[in-house]
């Protein structure tokens, strides 16, 4: 029997389970993947311990993998038994040898990508895909400011804003941290341990700060990144590692210089077949040029998810982290 990852009670890593399961048939417009790599991401934090709901437990956990087709359900075309394929946006559930998903979640993986490649940078590639290429444009020689930037997403963004000729400033927790982000193209990183945040950005732009501020950290880190903006400028609010941004009186963005906000996902970019392939071409487009390498630092085995977790949020990993069947 095929084997996955469950839990029946929200809390810490210790409530995930690793059981055997049933092999179910894909129903119509689905198609049965048989996983080789899964992807690991804080938002499944979120989700196994309570911060965000789950449809209904017990539950799956995870939405990114890379695999083979191995079942194909009634209507499906564009798929067949032995594609590989790799998904980002799935039902719950991924944390498992096989998962069950619509097959309009699915992209057909070019030989060019390999699975953990792909099981690392879908989910992550793909949201700085929508983040530097369409909430806010990045242009050659602007300068812009990213938080975490020796993160997942943030190694994936330092090369890519280099790509596109941008100078991105990262913020980091620490001087191993910054040499990574840096080794990644970041044109300079802010120690935010040891360093004024604000104080940095003004003194890398020459007093002119940054259009756009992209902030996966929440709560803390609000009103910094607001205070690191041009008139007019762009806060991108797309994560909340330190809890979610609340209570906000709109007239500080009046007060701060008539500045913008928003709050993007995957899902409100990705939300048609086109949009979604035309986002996978361009990611695989970078990875097949070297353009962006996947940052691959941690391996687990799917049966220690929970050991992966805890590495997760106390900040042990650096880049992309798979799970492995």
């Amino acid at each position: 029997m095929p084997k996955a990852i469950r839990f029946s009670r929200t809390g810490g890593p210790e409530v995930l389970e690793f059981l055997d399961m049933d092999t179910p048939e894909p129903g119509p417009g689905e198609i049965r993947v048989s996983n080789r790599a899964i992807g690991l991401n804080y938002i499944e934090i979120y989700f196994r311990s309570g911060v965000y709901p789950v449809p209904g437990l017990p539950s799956g956990l995870g939405t990114e993998g890379a695999g083979v087709v191995d079942a194909v359900g009634e209507g499906v075309t564009g798929f067949a038994v032995g594609d590989r394929v790799a998904y980002a946006q799935a039902p719950l559930g991924s944390y498992a040898e096989q998962h069950i998903l619509p097959a309009d979640k699915a992209i057909q993986l070019p030989e060019s990508v390999d699975f953990e490649t792909a099981a690392a940078t879908m989910l992550k590639g793909l949201t700085v895909q929508y983040l530097l290429r369409q909430t806010y444009p990045v242009k050659a020689g602007e300068t812009i400011l990213f938080h975490a930037a020796a993160g997942g997403v943030g190694l994936i963004a330092c090369q890519w804003a280099k790509a596109l000729g941008a100078k991105l400033i990262g913020t980091v927790s620490g001087p191993e941290k910054a040499r990574l982000a840096m080794d990644h193209g970041a044109w300079a990183t802010i120690n935010y341990k040891e360093e004024d945040i604000v104080e940095r950005v003004r003194e890398l732009t020459g007093g002119d700060m940054v259009p756009v501020v992209y902030d996966s950290i929440g709560k803390d880190t609000w009103e910094t990144s607001l205070d690191c903006l041009q008139k007019r400028g762009l806060m991108v609010s797309f994560g909340n590692t330190t809890g979610p941004v609340s209570g906000v009186n709109i007239g500080i963005l009046n007060q701060k210089g008539s500045l913008y906000v928003t709050r993007p996902s995957l899902a409100g970019y990705a939300d048609t077949r086109p949009r979604f392939e035309a986002m996978c071409g361009e990611l695989f487009e970078m990875l097949a040029s070297g353009d962006i390498k996947a940052d691959i630092n941690q391996r687990f085995s799917l049966a220690d998810a929970a050991r992966a977790h805890e590495s997760l949020a106390s900040g042990q990993t650096t880049g992309s982290t798979v799970l492995l069947p």
